[in-house]
């Protein structure tokens, strides 16, 4: 049985009810589940599951032939009902970094022609790999000061999905490869920035972009010929 993902469509949510469907040695199979499996950069979430006076840690989720959660100590038995909770301060820097990140990658396309070619986030940094010759400290600075402008403009954040032919008509193919995607995916879970950037994407992301809080370009270094890593943080 495949577990229903609800951390896609409620990323607000911190804890929820659910049932075990599956067990296999330290780890459980869920009905349904808040907890995001890592990928695309993105940690997976921790936290604990419940169930009467027993409590076990969410030490990792796995997305493999469906979510697995990792538990310290012995898991629950198939068929108990379980309730969840995030570790929502892990979870809500994930997000806030994610979308940190779309807006990032969408302003270095339109501005230096620079598309990203990966990422990685964590709870106080994120750091990104783009196609860029060299980016210098004036660029830097220049990028720290658009994004906050950006953020400031406090633009909603959506998510919602879009069939295959409509995403690869209208989405920029560059900021989307929809292209690397198997040819069994005809719709798309699409995250839009209002007016600025619209990409297909199965992360978390905060509502609005005025709670990312202040960007900092931290600095960037070399990843071969024509390729920049770059660092950044947000601070409250």
């Amino acid at each position: 049985m495949d577990t229903t993902p609800q951390y896609l469509t409620d990323t607000a949510a911190r804890s929820f009810e659910t049932t075990v469907t599956r067990v296999k040695d330290d780890r459980v199979v869920l009905a349904e589940t808040l907890f995001y499996p890592e990928g695309g950069g993105q940690p997976a979430d921790h936290g604990t599951l419940r169930a009467d006076d027993t409590e076990w840690t969410v030490t990792d989720v796995q997305k493999k032939d469906t979510i697995y959660h990792t538990l310290a100590g012995d898991p629950p038995e198939e068929g108990t009902t379980v309730s969840g909770e995030l570790d929502w301060e892990r979870r809500y820097a994930h997000m806030r970094y994610h979308t940190a990140q779309h807006l990032l990658s969408a302003l270095l396309i339109e501005e230096y022609d620079a598309p990203t070619t990966g990422n990685q986030l964590y709870t106080d940094y994120a750091r990104m790999d783009v196609e860029h010759d060299r980016f210098d400290a004036a660029d830097l600075a220049y990028i720290t000061d658009r994004m906050n402008e950006l953020i400031e403009d406090a633009r909603p954040v959506m998510w919602y999905e879009l069939d295959r032919e409509t995403a690869e008509r209208e989405l920029d193919p560059e900021r989307t490869r929809i292209d690397l995607l198997p040819k069994s995916i005809d719709q798309l879970r699409i995250v839009e920035i209002e007016g600025y950037d619209r990409t297909a994407c199965a992360g978390t992301h905060v509502a609005n972009t005025e709670e990312l809080g202040e960007f900092e370009m931290q600095g960037r270094e070399s990843r071969g010929k024509g390729f920049e890593r770059v660092r950044f943080v947000l601070h409250d």
